[in-house]
């Protein structure tokens, strides 16, 4: 199976190894965490993090989050991207790979 990826500002993902379980700033009002094949995170990257920075790229073990996950297709564009329903445990984040500031 292959792994799931999620975008993160640097200094959420060090208050989610503080805390012990990462949880995004929308997951209150999604209920979710957005997520990302291999395919899709670069795209996500370019369509909500322009101009973003210090960002971190989480590789996600999708084997250990199956029992929440759902794949659905919310923007209504005919690809569907993995939402995990509910907070994410350290555990599962296999990777945390710094995002170049530089990326253009």
């Amino acid at each position: 199976m292959n792994p799931l990826f999620h975008i993160t500002e640097k200094s959420t993902w060090e208050l989610a190894q503080k805390v012990g379980v990462y949880s995004p700033v929308t997951f209150d009002k999604d209920g979710f965490i957005h997520l990302s094949t291999s395919e899709q995170w670069k795209g996500a990257l370019e369509r909500f993090y322009k101009g973003k920075r210090d960002l971190v790229l989480l590789q996600v073990d999708q084997k250990e989050i199956e029992d929440k996950l759902k794949w659905e297709d919310l923007l209504g564009e005919g690809q569907e991207f993995p939402h995990y329903f509910d907070v994410l445990p350290l555990s599962a984040v296999k990777n945390a790979i710094s995002i170049p500031n530089d990326r253009g």
